[in-house]
Order: structure tokens, then sequence, then C-alpha cells
């Protein structure tokens, strides 16, 4: 049944491996992930723009691995001993640059995942020669891990993550509406992001179910502002 009471419900995000959608432009990422056993150094780098999978795939390691997941700007209010002792995933590495307790702390925690043979997976959106650090050894460390890329998003993934994201908020939408949605929107997991934000927000704010016909002005001012 279409969602129709202008209820704000909070949003559910699902991050199980059943909710993982696997497409040409993510299978070799994903693939990467998944042999973490076989990993160069016990280390990897997932890239990838935002929204375009990075926390989702971490979570699906951290449940295979048994890992930990931490985002890096909260690494100095942790012992980096006691995170060394297990698998680690550490979220958005590329925002601490300039923060130098935080680049020594990673630092640090590199060289401890590695003396004790523990997995260490680090995300970000950039290279790390983009990331603007300060603390060179900790780029040269960086610069180093092998790397697995999120792409752009095809045709196939783009409509899943909107019905991922139409799920984690609890709408149900129309099989239809989702290939009129890719056909017309701006090609990114950011993109899909804002479309589904601002289709619940109308439909809330409107007492309306979210159709084509509630869709098509967003999407043809998100046109004209291109």
């Amino acid at each position: 049944m279409i969602r129709q009471l202008a209820f704000d419900l909070p949003s559910r995000v699902a991050l199980g491996r059943e909710d993982f959608f696997v497409s040409p432009s993510n299978a070799l990422a994903v693939a990467a992930v998944g042999s973490w056993r076989d990993w160069p150094g016990a280390r990897m780098l997932l890239l990838g723009a935002a929204g375009s999978g990075k926390t989702h795939l971490a979570h699906v390691w951290e449940a295979e691995a048994g890992a930990r997941i931490i985002a890096a700007d909260a690494l100095t209010r942790c012992d980096p001993n006691e995170l060394a002792e297990g698998p680690l995933a550490v979220e958005d590495a590329d925002r601490i640059a300039g923060d130098s307790a935080a680049e020594t702390t990673l630092f640090h925690l590199m060289n401890l995942t590695l003396a004790q043979r523990q997995p260490l997976l680090l995300t970000a959106e950039h290279a790390p020669r983009d990331w603007g650090l300060c603390l060179p050894d900790l780029l040269s460390r960086a610069q180093a891990f092998p790397v697995a890329r999120l792409e752009p998003p095809d045709d196939a993934l783009l409509a899943a993550v909107l019905v991922k994201l139409f799920s984690d908020r609890q709408i149900t939408v129309a099989p239809t509406l989702i290939p009129y949605l890719v056909s017309r929107m701006d090609r990114s997991f950011a993109a899909a992001h804002d479309l589904v934000a601002a289709l619940d927000a109308r439909s809330l704010a409107e007492g309306r179910p979210i159709t084509r016909q509630l869709a098509a002005p967003l999407l043809d001012s998100e046109g004209s502002a291109q």
C-alpha cells in the first residue's frame, strides 16, 4: 500500500548483505572487499562518491570479518592498541586532513594493525594524494594501500539505490515509478538521495502519494537548474 498519511516517520537504513545490490559498476569493489583474507598487507582502501555505498559495504565486511567500524574523526577518543586487536574499518579517512592528532593516531593504527596482522579497511571519497594530509609518513602509507573503487551508478544500480532509499524511509512506490525517475534524474548517488528526500517531503506536505504527477515538477526544476 502506498503511504498516504502525513506522518514524518524516521528512516531505518538497511545495511545487511542482502540489501546491497551488486551491479557492473560496483562488482569489482564488492569482490575486492569480500576477498579480505587475501588483501596485500591485510589492508584495503575503498573509494567512492558520497552515497555510493561505502558505509553499507563496510558494514557488510564488518559482519563477515567480525570487524569493528569507527569514524576517522573519532580516532583520537579511542585507544589505538585496543582498536588494532581485531579487524577494523575506519570510515571517511579523508576527513581528518589537517587534524594533526587524528593523522598521527591513524598512522600509529596503520603500524599496529600491520604488526598484529589485522585487516584494516579505510573508506574515503578521494585518493590519498587529494586528502590534504600534513603528515608525510601517513600520506606515504595511505598511498601504498590497494584500492577498491565504487564507480558511478549504471541504470540497474541507480534503480536499486532508489528502491532502497524509499524502503529506508518506509515508503512503497509503484514499480513503474523507478524507471521513470532513473530516466529523468541526474545520474549520481547524491542526486538519488536528494530526490527521494524531496519527494518524501512534498508527499508529506501535500498529503499525496509519491507518483509521476508528484515527481514531475521536481524533476523539471532539477533539469532547468542544470
